[in-house]
Formats: structure tokens, C-alpha cells, sequence
């Protein structure tokens, strides 16, 4: 432990470099007052005519909407950084020491981006305590029972979509040249906990968004360490190997 905190002491020094300009103020007020708009405008709406949905789109969502479960993703996160561990004290050539090493820093940044960001919302769900759609007719889009311990309670924000943005917005610093597909991609897969009826509107953006930044703030730190990216001049992370820049 003494010898993996004084490397990791080592690598910060090594990568000095100033914060980037986040304005998360600016970001924080922006996305606390889209999920109020969402909630004043839409939620009701969607709980008064999630029954009337289309089979078709109700279809889609079932077949997609268990993609967002963090399960598969801690697994392969997981299993990419044990492995990359294992291969690094196995290989003798530093140059793949140093891939078994680098694969095993993404496996321990998406871990650990996932998984701190779907504690974090499965906390705050349960203090929370929002009706979930199903409970429209009983209990319209605004009924808040904290620490209930009943999954119908646990509505705001979405856990699923939660890992849904932790993981793409990692994928997509992982591989910039792709971002607009992963960013895509995770707002569809988000958009399916609507189609089965089990959140509303408002519920998944600040889902997305919370643990998107997560991800995002988590890039920062390893970046600081020289861990799977590098600050750039501006002090955004950016990959560390150009193979993930193209």
C-alpha cells in the first residue's frame, strides 16, 4: 500500500498542470433547471399517457433497456484490471508491461466511474423517494416518500440511466473521434427507461447527467496522475495514447 501511494504521489507531481475551467456552477444551474422544466411540463403528461404508448416502441425499449444495467459493465471493467494486473507481472518486455498496465488503468476508471456514480444515485433515490409512473393514478408525478425501502419509491434520478451516462460519456473520453455516436447512443438507451414506463422524463436526464459528469470529474483525476489520459494545455483530459485519439 506504502509503495502504491508514493507512485501515485509521484505521478501527480509528474503531471502538475492547472484545472481545467469547468464553470460547473454555470453547468449546474443549467441542468437543474432543464430537469425542473422537464418535471413541470412533461412528467404529468407522460404519466397520463404512459399506458397509451405504442406497442412497437414498448417492444423496442424491453429488448434495450437491461443494456443499462451496471452489472455487465463491472464485470468487464473489473475484469479488464485484474487481468491487465496479472499481465503485467507475467510479461517481461516493458513495452508490454506497459499495455497490460494501461489496459488495466481503463478497466479501474470505467470500475470505478460506474460503480461510485450508481452508489451515489441509488443513495440519493432512496432519500428521495419519488413515486415512480407506475403509482401516476394513486399518486400523481409529485409524490415523495424518503427512505420508504420500496423499489416503487426510488424514481429520481434513474440508477440506470445514471450508468448509462457515467459509461458512454467514458467511452466517449476514452475516444474522442467517436463521442457524438457513444453520446448518442447512451440518450436512446437512456430514453428506453421512458418506453417501459418505469421513470419519468425528468428522472432520466438527471440521471444522465449526474453520472456523466461523474465520469467526466473522474477523467480529470486520472488525468492528474497521468493514469489513462493527460491534461492538455487547457487542463481538459485528453487519452494518453493516440490510438484512442483516432
Amino acid at each position: 500500500m506504502k509503495n502504491l501511494i508514493a507512485t501515485l504521489d509521484r505521478r501527480m507531481r509528474r503531471n502538475r498542470c492547472k484545472w481545467p475551467c469547468l464553470r460547473w456552477q454555470t453547468a449546474l444551474f443549467l441542468t437543474g433547471n432543464l430537469v425542473l422544466i422537464l418535471a413541470l411540463l412533461y412528467d404529468s403528461h407522460f404519466g397520463e399517457n404512459v399506458r397509451e404508448l405504442p406497442k412497437e416502441i414498448r417492444f423496442f425499449g424491453r429488448n434495450l433497456t437491461d443494456l443499462g444495467k451496471s452489472g455487465w459493465i463491472l464485470f468487464v471493467s473489473a475484469f479488464l484490471l485484474f487481468e491487465g494486473l496479472a499481465l503485467a507481472r507475467l510479461l517481461r518486455s516493458p513495452t508490454e508491461r506497459g499495455r497490460a498496465m494501461f489496459m488495466s488503468a481503463i478497466g479501474a476508471y470505467v470500475l470505478i466511474s460506474v460503480a461510485a456514480s450508481g452508489l451515489l444515485a441509488n443513495l440519493l433515490k432512496r432519500l428521495i423517494g419519488r413515486a415512480r409512473p407506475e403509482k401516476f393514478e394513486e399518486l400523481g408525478a409529485f409524490s415523495f416518500h424518503p427512505l420508504a425501502g420500496n423499489a416503487g419509491f426510488e424514481s429520481f434520478p434513474s440508477g440506470h440511466s445514471t450508468t448509462i451516462g457515467a459509461f458512454f460519456v467514458a467511452l466517449a473520453l476514452l475516444c474522442p473521434r467517436w463521442s457524438p455516436i457513444f453520446l448518442a447512443g447512451g440518450l436512446w438507451l437512456g430514453m428506453t427507461r421512458l418506453m417501459v414506463g418505469a421513470h419519468y422524463p425528468s428522472d432520466i436526464i438527471a440521471g444522465l447527467a449526474f453520472g456523466g459528469w461523474f465520469s467526466f470529474f473522474m477523467a480529470i483525476v486520472f488525468s492528474r496522475y497521468g493514469l489513462v489520459f493527460t491534461a492538455a494545455a487547457n487542463g481538459w483530459p485528453t487519452p494518453r495514447h493516440t490510438f484512442l485519439r483516432t
